[in-house]
């Protein structure tokens, strides 16, 4: 006799549950060492395990965490060394990305209301929103180049990057609202080798800071330097 298939877990508990944890993560309350659990996220998030279990698995995928067997998941770590290599990776990404996106009226539109967006947030200090904001900015450009591998690698990278970035968001979020803005009008003008440039300045400005801000906190007492 023929098995039945196996039933989907409801996609609207799933991803829900994925938005939740994913927020957490990026609002910066889930701490290094900090263990999550099927049982413990299912009790707080008042559902089964199941759709749980799909939320961990796709947040692994993103980079967000390492879920370790019978143990739980954690926040995923990376030392200074690969942060600077991922921005190298970054970097080169984004940059070709300028050159090869297939431009538009409305992508160009839309990415003027994305600008729009990310200012209100910043003013708003709405973090994990900000946040999506400004990865949804770069997705749409990566969109636009009408290569799916690469918007694949890109968004792994972005994810990764993200979790160095969300406890020094303060750093240069107040920035990026200009690089995107003057980035859209090189666009929008057809300038493309100043688009690329200003992109390159964008991404190497941040991994400046970044850089600099975990040597500090990296030393003996780094912290108190920076209050």
């Amino acid at each position: 006799m023929p098995r039945l298939k196996k039933l989907n877990i409801p996609y609207t508990l799933t991803t829900r549950a994925y938005d939740s944890i994913k927020e957490y993560i990026l609002e910066g309350r889930l701490q290094e060492e900090e263990r999550l659990t099927e049982e413990s996220l299912a009790n707080q998030l008042g559902i089964s395990k199941s759709p749980i279990r799909e939320a961990l698995n796709r947040l692994e995928t993103e980079g967000f965490i390492r879920i370790a067997p019978r143990r739980g998941a954690y926040l995923r770590q990376s030392s200074l060394e690969e942060i600077e290599d991922m921005y190298d990776l970054r970097e080169a990404l984004e940059v070709h990305v300028v050159r090869s996106a297939h431009l538009t009226p409305a992508l160009l539109t839309q990415l003027d209301h994305s600008v729009k967006r990310l200012r209100a947030l910043l003013k708003a200090n709405d973090k994990a929103n900000y946040i999506e904001e400004d990865v949804r900015f770069h997705a749409m450009l990566a969109d636009a180049t009408r290569n799916k591998e690469l918007c694949r690698v890109l968004q792994n990278v972005q994810n990764r990057i993200w979790l160095s970035r969300r406890k020094t968001y303060d750093l240069s979020s107040s920035l990026a609202p200009g690089f995107h803005q003057s980035i859209v009008t090189a666009l929008r003008q057809k300038d493309r080798e100043k688009a690329q440039a200003l992109m390159r300045q964008h991404i190497a400005n941040v991994r400046e800071r970044l850089v600099i801000f975990l040597r500090k906190v990296s030393r003996p007492g780094g912290e108190r330097e920076l209050d």
